[in-house]
């Protein structure tokens, strides 16, 4: 980390101590980024748990105690709950705090936030690129952000001296900055990440409507292919259920796609079969 570039929060709040959320406070600790972390979830087990592993320095089931005098608080929940704790904790926000969050969707969220903070406060999406599909505190790491892509998504009405303190938070946890609009965000990550992850849950479940017993023949292929769907249902079924006018566009177009590959199917057509596969193929190749 470039010392030029660090940027200090005397208190941070993290609503959610997950995966994403113990991670965040490891690196923020491993990296001097503030003085006292405190940790605010439904699961006092496990906010024990994140006390006893040194993960935070304190906790609150009371959301409203929990981000007293906070600085910084970030939002590390299911993202159907941004909207509630925002409403929650508006009015006992510090003057000149700012509140992030790790949600994989933005676009009407990161306008809904916005719109509840008061006047001397601040809201600035962020996305980190990071995680897997476990979701507990025990995989949790200091360098999960190390060379992850960030993506922040300002709206035209953001504060730009608390963009610049999240982008240099970021930045301070090792990761790399993208700049985007809330909804090309959500156009970009519903085709990458989305869709794949309900197209995931959907093989899943077609392989339990043919036969569940089959599941235990799977090969590392199928497991490649679907470890997503070990993925948080409650935390997914937020994001698509956000993004879902994004997803039902792209799962149209998924359908069209397989619905040419069955017709090859049906024609025995081996070479439209090849040509569809190489085309895959190439694309893939890129990343």
């Amino acid at each position: 980390m470039n010392p030029e570039k660090a940027i200090f929060f005397d208190k941070v709040t993290i609503i959610g101590v997950g995966l994403i959320g113990a991670s965040l406070a490891l690196a923020l600790r491993q990296n001097s980024l503030c003085r006292i972390i405190v940790g605010c979830g439904r699961n006092e087990e496990n906010l024990k748990r994140a006390i006893t592993r040194s993960i935070i320095d304190d906790y609150s089931l009371d959301v409203r105690q929990a981000c007293h005098e906070s600085d910084l608080i970030i939002l590390s929940t299911p993202v159907g709950a941004f909207g509630e704790i925002t409403k929650k904790v508006r009015d006992i926000l510090k003057k000149g705090s700012i509140v992030t969050d790790v949600g994989s969707v933005k676009g009407n969220l990161v306008y809904e936030i916005e719109s509840m903070i008061p006047e001397g406060s601040f809201y600035i999406g962020s996305h980190p690129i990071a995680g897997s599909d476990r979701s507990g505190i025990d995989d949790a790491k200091a360098d999960l952000f190390k060379s992850a892509l960030c993506i922040i998504t300002p709206t035209e009405n953001s504060d730009t001296e608390s963009m610049r303190k999240i982008a240099l938070l970021w930045e301070g946890l090792g990761a790399r900055i993208r700049f985007m609009d809330p909804y090309k965000h959500d156009e970009i990550y519903g085709a990458i990440s989305h869709l794949p992850h309900v197209v995931a849950y959907a093989l899943v479940n077609t392989i339990g409507d043919v036969n569940p017993e089959f599941i235990e023949y799977a090969g590392q292929g199928f497991k490649d292919t679907t470890r997503i769907a070990l993925s948080s249902p409650q935390m997914w079924r937020d994001i698509v259920i956000y993004n879902r006018e994004n997803l039902i566009r792209l799962i149209d177009t998924f359908v069209r796609n397989l619905e040419k590959m069955k017709k090859l199917l049906e024609d025995a057509d081996a070479e439209g079969i090849e040509r569809e596969f190489s085309k895959a193929q190439e694309l893939r190749k890129k990343r």
